[in-house]
């Protein structure tokens, strides 16, 4: 009787330790997303340039331009949102294709391609990406010196942005970093003209 009752508890035991091996893991506790945080200009050339090709296999970079969110904080050469216009010579064609770090009024999160228009040779021509060497930190560095006097009178300064460019028929041989203390390139209080393939200063407004 004794050996009948031992087994019996032994195979309770069994079954209770099989029903808590079959019971489903604690879920693992989700990571949360990392705040949105603003990019170079070369980091959202790279992360667009692939979507273009898909789009165009000779699709080529005609400007770069950088741009403002709420959101982020644009700081030391980086921007929460970006614009980069591509052409394909084949189709006579251009794209636009912006990258922002957050959804917002203007910019949609992550990489989005815009709608394509007719393009034909203009005031910019396109470049090739191996031209672009120097990222925006570099270039805002370079054009902090060369803007000194400007930067030493009083007075708020507006924001910084960022515009890449190869100026047709003119004296640049590449394309050239317009770091602007102001919005626009006709608009900016300062302007300082960096070489995208070099780093050197070749022009100051």
């Amino acid at each position: 009787m004794r050996c009948f009752v031992s087994s019996v508890a032994v195979l309770l035991l069994a079954f209770m330790l099989m029903g808590c091996s079959d019971s489903p893991a604690p879920a693992a506790k989700k990571e949360a997303e990392p705040p949105p945080a603003p990019i170079t200009g070369r980091q959202a050339f790279q992360y667009m340039f692939g979507s273009a090709r898909l789009w165009a296999a000779d699709s080529q970079p005609l400007s770069i331009r950088s741009g403002i969110v709420p959101e982020v904080k644009n700081d030391a050469g980086k921007a929460g949102a970006w614009e980069v216009v591509f052409i394909s010579e084949s189709l006579g064609r251009a794209r636009t294709y912006t990258w922002s770090a957050v959804e917002t009024e203007g910019w949609h999160k992550g990489v989005f391609p815009g709608q394509q228009s007719s393009w034909s040779a203009g005031a910019t021509q396109p470049f090739e990406a191996l031209q672009i060497k120097v990222d925006t930190p570099e270039a805002l560095a370079n054009a902090t010196k060369a803007a000194a006097d400007y930067l030493s009178k009083p007075g708020q300064k507006p924001p910084i942005n960022y515009v890449l460019e190869f100026p047709a028929r003119s004296r640049f041989t590449t394309p050239v970093w317009r770091v602007l203390w102001g919005g626009t390139v006709s608009s900016a209080e300062s302007m300082i003209s960096v070489d995208a393939s070099s780093g050197e200063v070749v022009g100051k407004n």
